[in-house]
């Protein structure tokens, strides 16, 4: 991954392919939409800032579905920045029960909720076949004492991650299932827009358990409203392949300009 790699190479808007496709060729973000890139072309840096912040990025890993990034109690190593795939992150209660915490897609950072306390607060495994760029955590923070808007950058990061989570809360809060499904639907389009990715076609790398524990509803409820979302002629599913074609019935269904 080249930390300053030129915005003529970025690609252009693409539709993520289905999931069988994914799985092997494993398409990457481009760096310049990566989340570590996010660290220095938008502050300015100067070249030789910019050949630090790169000297600390270990290339290229893949992981496979299933394998496990980092668990609860561990050493705060490293950051992974998502190249392709998915990942998920989750805890588990005292009680046994498993409540998924995220998703994370290509182009955003996995790991930041570790940096107060030095260790990892979840677990994260791999939803689908998926490379990553790690960041040396240690050499990070060192890095950010010698470049001051550095460490400006990150908080903006990990604010855009808190505002997703004060999100999350508002949508658990006092919203239908139907509503709680719409308004994830968009969010996730939202995010893979932001990636240059297509807005309207995408695939769910999770499961519908998962995302009915995520959204705090049963599973056979999320399968239900995907299909009754299919019958009303807001999307089209096909396995978990996804097309958004009624945009603006999403956001009737999810209340969004009753919110404003």
């Amino acid at each position: 991954m080249r930390i300053g790699e030129n915005m003529k190479d970025m690609p252009g808007s693409k539709v993520i392919p289905h999931p069988s496709a994914l799985e092997q060729t494993c398409e990457p973000v481009a760096c310049a939409q990566c989340g570590v890139y996010q660290l220095c072309l938008p502050l300015g840096l100067h070249q030789t800032d910019m050949s630090l912040l790169e000297s600390i990025v270990k290339r290229k890993e893949i992981y496979k579905r299933g394998q496990r990034f980092f668990r609860p109690g561990e050493r705060f190593d490293f950051i992974y920045a998502i190249r392709s795939g998915s990942v998920k992150t989750y805890v588990c209660t005292p009680d046994g029960r498993v409540q998924i915490t995220g998703f994370h897609i290509a182009g955003e950072l996995l790991g930041l909720s570790a940096l107060a306390s030095g260790q990892y607060s979840s677990e994260a495994r791999a939803l689908e076949t998926t490379s990553v760029c790690r960041v040396d955590a240690e050499r990070l923070d060192e890095l950010a004492q010698k470049i001051p808007s550095l460490q400006y950058q990150m908080l903006k990061i990990m604010s855009g991650q808190i505002r997703q989570d004060e999100e999350l809360m508002l949508l658990l809060g006092r919203r239908s299932a139907e509503e709680r499904l719409a308004e994830y639907l968009i969010g996730l389009s939202k995010r893979f827009a932001a990636r240059n990715y297509s807005a309207t076609q995408f695939h769910l790398s999770m499961s519908r358990g998962d995302i009915g524990n995520y959204l705090g509803i049963a599973e056979e409820t999320v399968c239900r409203i995907l299909a009754r979302f299919q019958n009303a002629g807001i999307i089209a599913a096909n396995r978990r392949h996804v097309r958004l074609i009624d945009f603006r019935q999403l956001e009737a269904v999810a209340r969004i300009h009753a919110a404003a």
